[in-house]
């Protein structure tokens, strides 16, 4: 009975061991895109995604508590290769992100907004998003401020 046991204890340890991915590196709750490849499989870095955001912080100014209030970011693709958005990891649970999830090809235009939830908070506030792509450096940090009044 003693040795069912272990095997079967021993059976469930070597699948677990097996099921581990050691190719994946995971940071901060997000997997790093470690390779730069284009979605087209080129690795030539002449021929990679470039994300170009128009702005990176936007203020929404005062705002009064407990308001859902968002902006919206826009990017082009300025690269030679398809831009994927893998994530987009908001600072905080009040906060968030929506965003292109199809591959933006080159020269073409995507978005990521950003909906923060006023309630419970006041004064001053900066929120924060990490945007993770395909692109070199791999994140790009979106920031919104405002000024919450009761």
């Amino acid at each position: 009975m003693k040795a069912n046991i272990l095997i079967i204890l021993s059976l469930v340890v070597l699948s677990l061991v097996a099921c581990n991915n050691k190719n994946s590196k995971k940071t901060g709750g997000e997997y790093n895109i470690i390779n730069t490849e284009s979605a087209d499989g080129n690795t030539n870095s002449n021929l990679l995604p470039i994300i170009k955001f128009d702005e990176l912080e936007f203020n929404l100014g005062t705002v009064i508590q407990g308001e859902v209030v968002s902006h919206t970011f826009y990017f082009t693709n300025t690269g030679k290769g398809n831009l994927i958005i893998s994530n987009v990891k908001a600072s905080c649970g009040c906060t968030v992100p929506k965003w292109s999830k199809e591959p933006i090809k080159p020269n073409a235009e995507g978005s990521v907004e950003l909906v923060f939830d006023t309630a419970n908070r006041e004064g001053k506030q900066i929120k924060s998003a990490k945007v993770y792509s395909n692109t070199e450096p791999n994140t790009t940090e979106l920031i919104i401020r405002c000024e919450i009044i009761k």
